[in-house]
């Protein structure tokens, strides 16, 4: 597997390199925003670790200009620890979040299931027909395209993802554990908050909330609008 790892402090990167060595993964260190979006078409990695202090541009710009190509696999690597800059990071397109100071046993871990999780998310795209309808709404797994009424729903790749979990089958609840489990892994450990800005912000793309019903207490189901 091939990691890019996008880090301006050397002893920090130099550390993880070589942790990920010592895990038999191929890595390529980049330190600025800049090299990091050329090393994406350049280095083609199978997965980026991001951290968000870099000299020459946020850490979150770069995530944004990653996600205009590429759906490669993003675990952010920072010191910041707010909740807020989670939450920021995730809905701009990122898979999972890391807070220094860190184990390289439990960033090994957090790689290892970003990973399955995308594989998973990949073979459960396989599994479906090409294009699904539901009402006016159409989702392309093949090409990641939701349109609808024929005009095109720009989403996330995380808001993607959920829109697919969640119409895997219509009428049925989801509990927030198991979105969570599904979704964002077994090794999420941020606040249940970033669901439901993920299902407000589908919502308001698709322009009526009906699509996706909270069932107070339990979770979410998805539905047509009557």
């Amino acid at each position: 597997m091939r990691i890019l790892i996008v880090e301006d402090d050397p002893s920090v990167a130099d550390g993880i390199l070589d942790g990920l060595s010592t895990a038999s993964f191929v890595t390529k260190h980049v330190s600025t925003g800049a090299e990091a979006i050329v090393a994406i078409s350049d280095f083609e990695p199978d997965l980026v670790l991001l951290d968000l202090g870099l000299p020459d541009m946020d850490g979150t710009d770069v995530c944004r200009e990653i996600r205009k190509s590429s759906l490669v696999p993003i675990i952010v690597v920072s010191a910041r620890d707010e909740e807020i800059d989670r939450v920021i990071a995730l809905e701009i397109g990122a898979d999972d979040y890391v807070v220094k100071p860190f184990g390289m046993r439990e960033l090994v871990a957090r790689i290892k299931a970003v990973v399955r999780r995308s594989t998973a998310a990949e073979t459960l795209a396989e599994a479906w027909p090409a294009e699904r309808e539901f009402g006016p709404l159409r989702i392309d797994t093949r090409a990641i395209r939701v349109t609808l009424s024929g005009n095109e729903v720009h989403l996330t790749p995380k808001e993607f993802e959920l829109l697919v979990y969640l119409t895997q089958d219509p009428g049925a609840v989801y509990r927030r554990a198991e979105i969570l489990h599904d979704v964002w892994d077994t090794n999420w450990y941020g606040t249940t908050k970033t669901l439901d800005a993920h299902v407000a912000a589908i919502r308001k793309k698709l322009g009526d909330p009906t699509w996706i019903e909270s069932v107070r207490g339990v979770g979410f189901r998805f539905g047509v609008p009557t």
